[in-house]
Order: structure tokens, then C-alpha cells, then sequence
């Protein structure tokens, strides 16, 4: 039976509001996406920027026999509260290690309590009506300000918010790192290689194929238990370190690399292989000479995103005991370490309201070296894609 022409004019009009309204709400989907991503950076960047900064205070300190029996009288009775005390633990060694600063007394600019830090940043700081006056009084005198945190970056976790900062956590990363990168990229690369280009198509390869892919999707924290039972339980590899986090994350890391790999392989064209084959080639020469350098972007690309993904793990780390307190930088990958979500998720369980900035602050550092990874990933691609 035909239809007359007011009767598809009619339903192509139906369709042409059901395609605008599908358009309509994709483009709020993508907005609210933004908008969520907006307020999360916002919301980051307003808590965790004060955490790059410090107060210090200028006080008289007096480098005498009884500071260093008792540090607090090295300061005025007025500011001794509202010194730091890892600053007052450090005036005995340093005037062992500086004799001559025995019998002196010199201003100098010191490391503040994390409440009068607070305050300065207009928190709630609990200091009391005094203190607060004192602090005033040496902020109106330049004596009081806030400085660029240069321990945030170069000193490790501290039960005392002014002294915490992240670099332990940071060289634990990178050594973590390290390890899952000299496990899971060679022996990712090479099983993706046999898979694609040796292997022949049959049940074993088809159930290793299968598992790859389930392993790829399963939850991290299943890894962490894995890494627990086989390193630390059978092999005794020392818990909390380097070596046995990379290890872990090398397990979960692994079929991401391999998948990765597979598809920069498939999207060589066949021609190169046959061309190769046609000069003579051995298939592993085919393979080595022609097929890896041309798939090389992509399985670095995939290789670089896998490694961003591990780096921001924390549960399968957990499992594992790397959320130890880390006061010292690691010198060795079988020291005890710990790793930057893992710092991240100590202090966002301090109740100090200093470890609240400390814990943003952290989420930025960790997500401007994520984003850069990414960045890299993407260039790489760009760089030295090849379409054919």
C-alpha cells in the first residue's frame, strides 16, 4: 500500500525531531561531563594551591647550652607556641654539626605552626585571642607572611602538617614504576608478538586470548590479593617496597600492554608483511625489520596510558602494605616506601584540618604528572602515526 506524500512528509519530520532531540541530549551529557570536570579542578585547585604555600615567622633564636637541653627556650616565651616544633627539634643538631653558633642570638626567618598557618590563610586555626594577636602584631612588622612551601617537594610524611611533604612518596612512585615497566613492557610486547604473528588459531591460543581480555577487567584490588599470596607469602618478597609494588602492578598493567600491542600490530597492512616475505624474509625477520617499527607508536602510546593507569592505583598498593608512614626518602627498591595515592589517602584520613590542603595539593601534583603521561601518549601518536 503507498503512502501519500503528506504521510512521509509526516514521518520524516518524526524522524528529523527524534535525531534532534538524540543531538540535544548528547550535547548535555558532554556538558554536564564538563561541568563536573569544571567544579572537581575548581574544587582542587581552590583547596590544594595554599598547600604550595607556608607561613614563617622571624624570631630571635638563641643558640645556648640550655636550648639545647630544652630547644623551646631557644625562642622568646611570647612566639614559643607559634614556632614550629620540627624547627625546635633541629636547633640540637644543628648546633652540633655549626659549633659556632653556641653563645649567639640571631633573627631568622623559622618554619610556623600549622594553626598559625591556617590563620594567616584566613582558616579556622584554633590559636587563642592572644596568640592570634601576637601573630597579627609580627604580620603588620613583616615578620609574618606566607612563603613558597619548598618541603611540600622535598621532605617526606609528617605527623605535623607543616612538615609534610610528598617527595618520599614521589621517588617511591618512580620507583615503582621502574620496576612494572621492566617486567610488563618486555614481556607484554613479546607475548603480543607471538599472539599476532606465530601463534596458530586454535583452543589454547583462543583461551589465552580470552583471558587477557577478562584479566583486563578485572577489579585492581584482586591484584593486590594475587601479589600478596605469590610475592610476599610464597617468594618472601619484602612487603611495603618498590620491588613488590612494581611486581603487582606489573600483573595488572600486563594485559593492557599486550592488548595495546595486538592492535598496533593488526593495523599494519598485510602488504608490508607479503613484500617482506616476497624479499625473502624469515618471519621473524619480517616481524623485527618491518612489522615492530612501524607499530612501535602505538605500542608505546598504549605502553605509556597503562603505566598512567598503574600510577594512579592506591587499593592493590594498599593490599600490599605500601601506605607505611615515610618520614625519609627511599635510597633502595627493597626500603620500605610508599607511593602518591597511597600518601594521598593517609591524609585524607588525618583529622588536622593543615592535611585537608595537604591532601589536595597532592591530587594536584599527582593529576598534573598524569595528564602530562596522557600528553605524551597523545604526541607520540601524532608524531609518528602512519595512515595508510
Amino acid at each position: 500500500m503507498s503512502q501519500s506524500f503528506d504521510e512521509i512528509t509526516a514521518q520524516l519530520k518524526r524522524r528529523h525531531r527524534k535525531s534532534a532531540r538524540l543531538k540535544w541530549v548528547s550535547m548535555s551529557a558532554l556538558i554536564l561531563a564538563a561541568a563536573f570536570l569544571v567544579v572537581f579542578i575548581s574544587d582542587m585547585l581552590i583547596k590544594g594551591l595554599p598547600a604550595f604555600q607556608q607561613a614563617q615567622i622571624q624570631v630571635e633564636v638563641t643558640y645556648s647550652e640550655q636550648s639545647q637541653q630544652m630547644p623551646p627556650a631557644a625562642v622568646n616565651e611570647d612566639v614559643r607556641r607559634l614556632v614550629s616544633r620540627g624547627f625546635l627539634r633541629t636547633l640540637p643538631r644543628a648546633m652540633k654539626q655549626n659549633p659556632e653558633l653556641m653563645g649567639t642570638t640571631r633573627m631568622e626567618w623559622v618554619l610556623a605552626d600549622s594553626s598559625v598557618d591556617q590563620y594567616l590563610k584566613g582558616n579556622h586555626s584554633g590559636l587563642k585571642e592572644s596568640q592570634r594577636t601576637v601573630v597579627d602584631k609580627l604580620a603588620e612588622q613583616g615578620r609574618a607572611e606566607l612563603k613558597f612551601n619548598t618541603r611540600f617537594f622535598t621532605s617526606g610524611d609528617s605527623k605535623m602538617p607543616e612538615l609534610a611533604g610528598i617527595a618520599a612518596a614521589a621517588m617511591g612512585t618512580v620507583m615503582t614504576m621502574i620496576v612494572t615497566m621492566l617486567v610488563c613492557f618486555p614481556i607484554g610486547v613479546m607475548t603480543a608478538i607471538y599472539l599476532e604473528e606465530f601463534a596458530t588459531d586454535n583452543w589454547l591460543t583462543q583461551t589465552i586470548e580470552i583471558n587477557i581480555n577478562n584479566l583486563a577487567a578485572v577489579p585492581s584490588i584482586l591484584f593486590g590479593l594475587l601479589g600478596l599470596a605469590i610475592y610476599i607469602n610464597f617468594f618472601g618478597v619484602p612487603r611495603s617496597t618498590p620491588i613488590v609494588g612494581g611486581l603487582t602492578l606489573a600483573l595488572m598493567t600486563l594485559p593492557v600492554i599486550i592488548i595495546a600491542t595486538r592492535t598496533a600490530l593488526r593495523s599494519v597492512p598485510d602488504t608490508i608483511r607479503q613484500a617482506a616475505f616476497g624479499v625473502g624474509c624469515s618471519r621473524w625477520q619480517v616481524v623485527r625489520d618491518h612489522v615492530l617499527p612501524v607499530s612501535l607508536p602505538g605500542i608505546l602510546t598504549g605502553s605509556i596510558i597503562g603505566l598512567a593507569q598503574a600510577m594512579g592505583e592506591t587499593a592493590p598498593l594498599i593490599i600490599i602494605g605500601m601506605v607505611a608512614f615515610i618520614p625519609d626518602v627511599s635510597a633502595s627498591f627493597t626500603d620500605a616506601s610508599t607511593v602518591m595515592p597511597a600518601q594521598i589517602f593517609t591524609w585524607a584520613g588525618e583529622p588536622d584540618r593543615a592535611f585537608v590542603e595537604k591532601t589536595a595539593g597532592g591530587i594536584l601534583v599527582l593529576l598534573a604528572v598524569l595528564i602530562s603521561l596522557n600528553a605524551t601518549a597523545v604526541w607520540l601518536r601524532k608524531k609518528f602515526e602512519r595512515r595508510w
